[in-house]
């Protein structure tokens, strides 16, 4: 039986090569050369308590999902680099890392989550709209190629199905 294990990285760090290696591939496979400028648009240190984390969950020691946040502003933390290895994807990594990013920010004062995926990710519209994400877009309109397609979550809300704790 395989370990699973969540770990704190840091951009450069060797753990992280499989991650921006697959999101690059993803990103330009779907998106066109411009998936490299989306990969350096922002700077490890944006990732780095104590604004910013990257995490990592291992399977015996290996990476196969990751994902990070990073300050949008005093009370928001943005979503990035969300990544799930393809022959690891379907068996609820993805939620796993969603969870103990939510859980992270929270604890780092954050009060509200913000993210961005492209109209080419429907797997990942799917993940953030089953795990309580409201779209700030027009669900049933069709998105232009290019158009991003922004979420948000209430970090302060209780989660689907809890009651809130008293």
């Amino acid at each position: 039986m395989s370990t699973l294990t969540v770990e704190q990285a840091v951009l450069g760090d060797p753990l992280t090569e499989p991650l921006i290696r697959e999101l690059t591939h993803e990103y330009v496979t779907r998106y066109g050369p411009g998936g490299h400028e989306e990969m350096a648009r922002h700077p490890a240190e944006e990732f780095a308590p104590p604004h910013g984390l990257l995490l990592l969950l291992l399977r015996d020691g290996e990476p196969v999902a990751g994902g990070a946040y990073r300050r949008y502003d005093a009370h928001t933390a943005e979503l990035k680099r969300m990544w799930t290895a393809a022959g690891h994807r379907r068996q609820g990594l993805g939620r796993r890392v969603l969870a103990e990013l939510e859980s992270a920010a929270r604890a780092a004062g954050y009060r509200r989550i913000f993210l961005t995926t492209g109209p080419l990710q429907p797997e990942a519209k799917g993940l953030y709209l089953a795990t309580g994400y409201t779209p700030l877009f027009d669900v049933a309109e069709q998105p232009a190629e290019f158009r991003p397609l922004p979420f948000e979550k209430d970090l302060a809300a209780p989660a689907a199905g809890k009651a809130p704790l008293r």
